[in-house]
């Protein structure tokens, strides 16, 4: 069901005073796993900009499962899915050790073109088409 994972390791300086990662560092992990996935699918958000193309994000929800430490190694993984005017980011963070779930999020993008909102993009279209052939 997944179609992309990036893998990474907790870093000291992410983690709070509980020693966990902080709760607002998941979402750095999360974008910068949309953003390699769209990389890797030929999509730079630079190029788009300079074509007057922008994706925001327009909500965010995430079940904080289970806590990541410093020295952890985990997978960040996405499927992507369409909903109205917005591409619906599937997201999922476990535990590379023990498989379990840590994180589940859902994240809704918008396109902007020319500062208008649009209901597609034929280039997200594609990530979609390919996340329901992996399905």
């Amino acid at each position: 069901m997944y179609i992309y994972e990036l893998e990474f390791k907790v870093r000291d300086y992410e983690c709070d005073l509980q020693g966990v990662v902080n709760n607002s560092v998941y979402q750095n992990y999360l974008e910068h796993t949309r953003h390699e996935f769209l990389l890797e699918n030929n999509i730079s958000f630079d190029q788009l900009h300079q074509q007057g193309i922008d994706a925001f994000v327009a909500r965010i929800e995430i079940a904080y499962k289970l806590p990541l430490r410093s020295g952890d190694k985990f997978i960040s993984r996405l499927f992507v899915k369409k909903e109205g005017v917005k591409y619906e980011f599937n997201q999922v963070i476990h535990r590379l050790s023990d498989n379990k779930l840590c994180v589940k999020a859902k994240v809704d993008t918008v396109v902007v073109v020319n500062g208008k909102l649009v209901a597609s993009l034929p280039e997200f279209d594609e990530l979609v088409e390919r996340s329901l052939i992996k399905a």
